[in-house]
């Protein structure tokens, strides 16, 4: 049975001990749920339809009218009085998400024009396409997680391997290696990304793959100096007196030591992710057009300073995001304090 060690306890506790951080974490978790559950909370679809004795599923699979007794060949439009009316002739019901709206659902019932304020329908008002906020904020702060996620699990691999092979090494492998380093965080990386969007159409692998050349630069020195120290080490040297290759070496003494330093720098390479990734959306070269984004809302508050609500959603979904990261990589820094 799989059991933490004394120190792993030891840095649960003072990472629990950590309130602020502690709470902040089950807040992210829970955040990162509901939008991983956006289809369930903002959806366009039914979730659920009865119709003549049979349930159907309309998040989980497309239907056509003619399914429903109507006479087109075509995917209905659920929030259409005339689709209500023939579930209903047969007894039907359905059951919509809470926010009946998916990020690029248009509503045509406005009676404001767009952008428009709050209301009962649209709890955070619509933007100037009249696509409602509240979804697209949803779905937008999704795809800023899960970019930033993966963006910092591909930089830690790429930068732990890289600053492990300088560091464990040495001699001309740490010295090419520092040089191209330098040479490669001296490329301007917004410049590239203007001059590549000319080519092709950004989306979002095509970002992820771009920033994921840069973005491991940040933890090299700082796992390199950890293997400088730890190659060093009474017991790596005693290990490596018994026979141990190198990749054995780096594996099970001096990588698990390392990655004390390189943890607390992860939720702060999260933090740098998803400020990226609303920054390049809301110069125009993020996600593709009409995509949910968090930048996207940003800019479109820029262009409508007459709606508020715009500008004060973004803000505060962004906030919200950054100080839960913020006071979660406060708290990783404390549990891995060596002097704690």
């Amino acid at each position: 049975m799989f059991e933490f060690s004394p120190q792993s306890k030891r840095r649960m506790t003072h990472f629990k001990a950590n309130r602020r951080g502690w709470w902040s974490l089950w807040i992210f978790i829970l955040l990162l749920l509901i939008c991983l559950c956006g289809e369930l909370i903002a959806n366009d679809r039914p979730l659920i339809i009865s119709y003549q004795g049979h349930l159907y599923y309309p998040t989980l699979h497309q239907y056509l009218e003619t399914d429903f007794g109507g006479e087109l060949p075509f995917e209905p439009d659920y929030a259409s009085d005339y689709v209500h009316q023939l579930i209903a002739a047969k007894g039907g019901w359905m059951l919509f998400a809470p926010i009946p709206f998916s990020d690029d659902t248009v509503n045509y019932d406005l009676k404001e024009p767009s952008p428009s304020p709050p209301s009962a329908r649209n709890w955070l008002g619509t933007d100037d396409q009249a696509r409602d906020v509240m979804a697209r904020v949803l779905f937008g702060t999704r795809v800023s997680i899960l970019f930033a996620l993966a963006l910092t699990l591909i930089s830690t691999v790429i930068g732990v391997f890289a600053g492990a092979i300088q560091g464990y090494y040495g001699g001309l492998a740490d010295l090419i290696g520092q040089r191209l380093q330098e040479i490669w965080s001296g490329l301007p990386v917004l410049y590239l990304l203007i001059i590549l969007s000319g080519f092709v159409e950004p989306n979002f692998w095509w970002l992820l793959g771009i920033m994921a050349l840069f973005s491991w630069l940040a933890l090299v020195d700082v796992v390199r100096a950890e293997f400088l120290r730890g190659r060093n080490l009474e017991y790596v040297k005693a290990a490596r007196a018994l026979g141990l290759t190198d990749s054995a070496l780096m594996l099970r003494h001096i990588l698990p030591n390392a990655m004390t330093s390189t943890l607390t720098y992860l939720p702060f390479i999260l933090t740098g992710a998803i400020a990226t990734l609303t920054a390049l959306d809301f110069l125009g070269f993020g996600m593709p057009a009409g995509s949910a984004s968090l930048g996207e809302l940003i800019g479109q508050a820029k262009r409508n300073l007459q709606a508020p609500w715009l500008g004060l959603t973004a803000f505060c979904a962004l906030a919200l995001i950054l100080s839960l990261l913020v006071f979660i990589g406060e708290a990783c820094r404390d549990a891995f304090d060596p002097r704690s």
